[in-house]
């Protein structure tokens, strides 16, 4: 509900349990990166991390990996709008 725009990506532990997800997902045309398991349809995700989804220490280590990198993912970002800015008020100046 707090949404204010679509997310850039869907990150799914389980593509079998969480079809509902994965579908509205399609629909929105949202990239779906998702560990799958061999019980599971690969062809349902857009980014398949082959793995055991159901062992829990391989589920923290994937996850903590996804989360690490979007969080240097948006600092990456971050620095670039900085050194963007930084750019413009050296050009400015030198007008």
């Amino acid at each position: 509900k707090e949404m204010k725009k679509l997310p850039g990506a869907l990150f799914v532990i389980d593509s079998r349990k969480e079809h509902n997800a994965i579908a509205e997902a399609r629909k929105l045309h949202i990239p779906i990166i998702a560990i799958v398991d061999t019980n599971c349809d690969p062809d349902e995700v857009d980014y398949v991390i082959p793995a055991n989804d159901d062992a829990i220490r391989a589920i923290k280590l994937i996850s903590a990996t996804m989360a690490n990198a979007v969080q240097e993912g948006h600092q990456g970002s971050d620095n670039a709008a900085d050194e963007a800015a930084k750019v413009e008020e050296t050009d400015e100046a030198a007008e």
